[in-house]
């Protein structure tokens, strides 16, 4: 009832009750609709009518844990927005909160699960500079005492240090799983060489999941590391799943597709991008969202099902970038480099 509440104030619900064309609704209703005829029928001025409330999100199971993660958490990478979003997204269900060493956020989340620690599941990073075990090991003391809790769900090393052999961390992370303080052990940025690597350095303990960027316009993963990554039970938490901003999908879209997408769902278009995002095998996503109307709309992404035939549309008509090998490899081979002089990125 909160969050309906809340989605009522937010206006969410002021633009319903216009008809959808004939078509939008066959594709709601799960028909197939021809690509030129759907897209020939949507008006392209128009704007997506409907913006669903959050009703029941789907879960998933982190990695093989027995624990189930809401489709849509909640990011807080370069966030402002205070305690209130993150308070109404756990009231709603979206309990997964990231957070990390690097981004500054840890203490406003801490104030933002006082009192309501065992509804949330935490998840927070640390930076390369810290990988020796020593210094690991100190900086998650200090993530504990940001966050004022006892233990973290999800330790993340942020990137892969390229100076610091994998083992280093690894032992840190297992010394703090022993320790009751990390409930288990995650990675961001990893490739499938890192994926593996840091696994073989683990003795008793499994990599349960990997950060990365995916967006609609961001498609690097699905070079190989998505498909690694669900071969071997590893949950991906898409970071970035809005591109930093809908403005940046829609300038990789002159045709407009995410809108019209967006109209024959009766969904808006960030519910539809995130709806891309989530509907992989194995990944989760975690939108930034600065008021408590943004964590309404993007919980709406999950609870349903995107057609197939207009996942198609998005996939095929709007320009996105997929790293080459080559590529890859070059800003590898920049990140050691800062990294030999001290730059931890």
């Amino acid at each position: 009832m909160a969050c309906v509440l809340m989605a009522l104030a937010a206006g969410f619900l002021s633009t319903v009750g216009r008809e959808l064309p004939a078509e939008a609704a066959l594709a709601v209703s799960g028909s197939v609709v021809p690509r030129s005829k759907l897209l020939g029928s949507l008006a392209m001025n128009e704007r997506p009518t409907h913006v669903s409330e959050p009703g029941s999100m789907f879960s998933k199971e982190l990695a093989n844990t027995g624990v189930r993660l809401p489709e849509i958490g909640f990011g807080t990478w370069n966030y402002s927005g205070g305690v209130e979003p993150l308070q109404a997204a756990i009231a709603c269900g979206s309990c997964l909160i990231d957070t990390a060493e690097a981004y500054g956020t840890e203490e406003i989340v801490g104030k933002a699960i006082k009192g309501q620690r065992n509804r949330v599941f935490l998840a927070t990073k640390v930076l390369p500079r810290n990988f020796k075990r020593r210094d690991l090991v100190a900086a998650a003391e200090r993530s504990l005492r940001r966050l004022a809790t006892d233990h973290i769900d999800l330790y993340q090393l942020h990137w892969p240090n390229l100076t610091i052999p994998i083992e280093e961390p690894m032992r840190g992370m297992e010394e703090l799983v022993d320790a009751g303080k990390v409930r288990f052990i995650g990675v961001s940025n990893f490739s499938i060489r890192d994926l593996i690597n840091a696994q073989a350095a683990l003795r008793k303990q499994r990599i349960v999941s990997n950060q990365v960027r995916c967006s609609l316009v961001e498609r690097t993963i699905e070079g190989g590391l998505l498909q690694y990554c669900q071969k071997n039970g590893i949950t991906v938490i898409a970071y970035s799943p809005l591109a930093t901003g809908l403005e940046n999908i829609r300038s990789a879209d002159p045709e407009g597709i995410l809108r019209r997408v967006a109209e024959a769902s009766c969904k808006s278009e960030v519910q539809v991008a995130l709806n891309w995002c989530i509907s992989k095998e194995n990944v989760i996503a975690i939108p930034k969202a600065s008021t408590a109307a943004h964590v309404i709309e993007n919980m709406g992404a999950s609870g349903w099902k995107l057609q197939p035939e207009l996942a198609r549309l998005l996939e095929d008509r709007i320009r996105y970038r997929r790293r080459g090998a080559l590529e890859v490899a070059a800003r590898r081979a920049v990140r050691w480099g800062m990294q030999m002089m001290g730059r931890w990125v």
